[in-house]
């Protein structure tokens, strides 16, 4: 029995040996969910606005594909003034090596987010990255003044 415990141990530890290689271009596809805490000014119902915080982490679609296991933190703020709505979020997002991202998302007044990517540490750092935002939510409050909520992206990317 003893003579199998090495091999097993190779065998698993090889694919963890191989991961660390990140492809320099290709395509991201993943579901980012997170839960925060929001202020809101409930001025009337066409005047509103709320300041955010929230923390949460991303799942590719494909299990090790690009930006899997990944988690972040976003500040951000919203307003809606006689049924425009705007807002702008940043978000810093790290890997498991430590390499970050720091991301910039703002709402239009169409309600189309728009995300560009700011700045990158490591593996990251002059990445260019475009794609498409599509919400997955709302969902329910499970407590006053927080959220949870997911978003699925998908696009391509290019690494230095």
């Amino acid at each position: 029995m003893r003579t199998y415990v090495l091999p097993l141990l190779i065998v698993i530890s090889v694919p963890s040996a191989f991961a660390a290689e990140v492809p320099k271009e290709g395509n991201y596809d993943y579901t980012a969910c997170w839960s925060g805490t929001n202020n809101m000014i409930n001025f009337s119902k066409t005047h509103t606005a709320a300041s955010y915080e929230m923390t949460g982490a991303i799942r590719s679609t494909t299990p090790g594909g690009m930006f899997d296991k990944h988690t972040f933190r976003c500040v951000g703020m919203t307003a809606s003034l006689d049924g425009k709505t705007t807002g702008s979020t940043v978000c810093e997002a790290v890997d498991a090596d430590g390499d970050k991202r720091l991301s910039s998302f703002t709402i239009g007044s169409d309600g189309k987010v728009t995300r560009e990517n700011v700045v990158g540490t490591g593996k990251y750092e002059g990445m260019v990255a475009s794609g498409t935002v599509q919400p997955l939510g709302p969902f329910p409050v499970i407590k006053a003044g927080t959220f949870q909520d997911c978003n699925h992206q998908t696009g391509t990317y290019k690494l230095k």
